[in-house]
């Protein structure tokens, strides 16, 4: 007894020491040290392996949900709903605006540019107005005088937007407002008339090789007319304006009587009946009133920009 007694006085003295040395150790930085190091000693980095090894063990969180087989079928059956939703929109919106066509519209180059506008100003002395096909195909624009093009309409709007806003600036009273409600008044027009004419088709049940994209190309076919007006009354006075509109206008009547023609009446045309029956008359005045309202059109939005 008197033995272990001693040796266990023996091991707290001897422990004594190594208190003191650490303490010892801790005040000889005068405090500095705010959180003794404990890197030297054995398992200090254990928490953190054990931390990471957590992660590992646990893995990604969205792995399970990808290896799912539910989760595969769920995006395969949604891929297929979003696949079935375009198809259903693109058939809806190809039987107003055939999007797919577009690029055949566009399909013009600077000759063909050049007969257009040259038809659409002096259309007094062309006389194969037929557009040609080629395997129960229209042919491209630029192969065609004939065709319809988007690609006139949509400059022609642009440039008489740059024109109006040019007429506005000589007479002090251009603002962006103004010229904001100069462009968007001319579209509104333009689409109440593209819809009046569907809706006078529709009544009249005409069975017309004509789209809403031909309506569309030759209602803007008088902006051509519209920017020739505007810039000779800048050019040469109010007469100038009056005296060019004139013939753009009798221009735009020939060259839409002529084209539309031979779309709305070309099934009573192969028939041998252009002035036989009351639906026959009916497209003739629907296609004359079409023609006509051409002239109200350019005068209405331009007659504000000469002064």
């Amino acid at each position: 007894m008197d033995n272990t007694a001693s040796q266990k006085g023996f091991r707290q003295r001897k422990s004594q020491p190594n208190v003191r040395l650490r303490n010892s150790s801790t005040e000889g930085f005068d405090g500095s040290q705010l959180f003794e190091d404990t890197s030297g000693l054995p398992g200090s980095q254990t928490p953190y392996r054990n931390h990471q090894s957590g992660h590992e063990a646990a893995g990604f969180p969205g792995q399970s949900i990808l290896t799912d087989p539910m989760s595969n079928l769920a995006v395969a059956y949604g891929s297929s709903l979003a696949s079935q939703g375009k198809e259903m929109m693109d058939k809806n919106l190809d039987r107003f605006i055939p999007i797919s066509k577009l690029k055949y519209y566009f399909a013009v180059d600077t000759v063909y540019v050049g007969k257009k506008l040259a038809l659409l100003v002096f259309p007094y002395m062309h006389e194969n107005w037929e557009v040609s096909y080629q395997q129960d195909t229209p042919v491209a624009p630029r192969f065609d005088v004939n065709a319809p093009d988007l690609y006139i309409p949509a400059m022609g709007f642009i440039t008489y937007v740059l024109v109006a806003g040019l007429a506005l600036g000589t007479q002090n009273r251009f603002s962006p407002e103004l010229l904001g409600v100069q462009a968007s008044s001319a579209l509104l027009w333009l689409i109440m008339e593209v819809l009046a004419v569907l809706l006078s088709l529709y009544l009249v049940t005409v069975n017309a090789d004509l789209t809403t994209i031909d309506l569309l190309a030759f209602s803007g076919y008088k902006y051509v007319g519209m920017i020739v007006g505007v810039v000779a009354g800048l050019m040469f006075g109010r007469p100038a304006y009056y005296l060019s509109l004139l013939w753009c206008c009798a221009a735009i009547v020939v060259f839409m009587i002529r084209t539309l023609r031979l779309k709305l009446l070309s099934e009573a045309a192969a028939e041998g009946r252009l002035v036989r029956g009351a639906k026959n008359q009916l497209r003739m005045y629907l296609t004359m009133a079409i023609a006509a309202a051409q002239p109200v059109f350019m005068y209405w939005l331009t007659c504000h920009l000469i002064r």
